[in-house]
């Protein structure tokens, strides 16, 4: 069976100030046409169908109109909520819509229960895991401590369980959306962390042939049976150097997986450059940047005047500037975004209390600033379900 595996679409995201509809729109022309000419079985979409829980009327739009085309082709599609998405809202109309061959997979109570297609060797198992936010389905799986390794686990076991019932030789693969570890995230993802721990080990996916992941941006292999697709399109320039594809995914007769990267179309290349401004504006190495999307770093010891309007000169479609002058590590002008670059939201509040009272929190106390921001997140988490 000739799977595809994509996730992340996040529909109705902008980059920056940039409308990315259109970008949407011919990613989604690709699919098709991919499916159609690569002779595809089955679509898989690990997640984040849309950028946020309730989508632009625009992105619903294009969403119904992929169901229409992929529908048409006749090729059933397998697809899960992720962090982004409203599963509640996503999953509205699910019944009617599997009956045209588009499977919604938004309640964690159906981890267990698959879609099942057959090939000429028998039957595939697709069991779809959306995202389990901790705190709000740990009574759903019955674990005492909410955390993403406990909820992932006890919807696998529900997925092995269902699987041991099925006949000998029952092929299977799971969607899932989470942070595995061993994956490298980029800054485009939404934080999952809770009680400090955001990543599961792919471990948890044993037993199953093949596991399509989404929730990280880049395309990878975690094993041979453990991949994420990435993002169709990039969504930070944090995703520069990404190659932006699908997987397509030929699963044997035995559960032996052969895994081929398909190229997504690119709307315009990213470029990051650094220097002077008067440097970026001359140096003929940066020529072959004029028509990227730019995010340009300057290192002037001043800032000079009106930056982005010099810069646009030579390159029309910068989109961000960065003000990074080139100090020491100690000097008191070191501006505070860059002190605090790659720190956790526990770590600044951890170095604010030592820096009130002239010494660092205990363990109980950082257990307590580790609760607190994760009653936030999920509270805020609990907001767009309800929405």
């Amino acid at each position: 069976m000739r799977l595809l595996h994509t996730s992340d679409w996040h529909l109705g995201r902008a980059f920056h100030r940039v409308n990315m509809l259109d970008a949407q729109a011919g990613f989604i022309g690709h699919l098709v046409t991919t499916v159609r000419e690569r002779e595809v079985d089955a679509v898989v979409v690990s997640g984040d169908v849309y950028d946020r829980a309730v989508p632009p009327l625009a992105a619903v739009e294009l969403f119904d109109d992929a169901l229409h085309r992929l529908a048409a082709l006749g090729v059933p599609t397998v697809m899960i909520s992720g962090n982004h998405d409203s599963a509640r809202r996503l999953g509205v109309g699910a019944g009617l819509i599997g009956r045209a061959g588009i499977h919604l997979r938004t309640e964690p109570s159906a981890c267990g229960t698959p879609v099942v297609l057959a090939d000429a060797f028998g039957d595939v198992a697709f069991y779809g895991l959306p995202y389990l936010e901790p705190a709000l389905v740990k009574n759903e799986f019955g674990v005492e401590k909410a955390g993403h390794e406990s909820v992932l686990a006890a919807a696998m076991d529900r997925v092995r369980a269902d699987l041991a019932a099925r006949p000998h030789g029952t092929r299977s693969v799971v969607l899932a959306h989470a942070f595995v570890t061993g994956g490298e995230a980029s800054d485009s993802e939404r934080d999952i962390t809770v009680g400090g721990v955001a990543a599961v080990p792919a471990g948890v996916f044993d037993g199953v042939d093949y596991a399509a992941l989404g929730h990280l941006h880049g395309c990878q292999t975690i094993t041979e049976r453990v991949r994420y697709s990435g993002s169709p399109l990039a969504y930070s320039f944090s995703e520069t150097g990404h190659r932006k594809s699908m997987w397509l995914v030929d699963l044997g007769a035995d559960g032996s997986v052969a895994a081929e990267r398909v190229d997504c179309p690119v709307p315009r290349p990213l470029a990051r450059i650094r220097g002077t401004l008067e440097e970026l504006l001359v140096d003929p190495a940066l020529a072959r940047h004029e028509d990227a999307w730019v995010e340009a770093t300057l290192t002037d010891p001043v800032r000079p005047a009106d930056p982005m309007a010099r810069l646009t000169e030579r390159f029309p479609h910068a989109l961000s500037l960065v003000f990074a002058p080139e100090r020491a590590p100690d000097d008191p002008d070191v501006s505070y975004a860059k002190r605090l670059a790659g720190r956790s939201d526990q770590e600044i509040a951890q170095d604010f209390v030592a820096h009130v009272r002239g010494a660092g929190p205990d363990e109980r106390e950082r257990a307590v600033l580790r609760d607190a921001f994760d009653a936030v997140r999920t509270d805020d988490v609990a907001r767009e379900v309800a929405r």
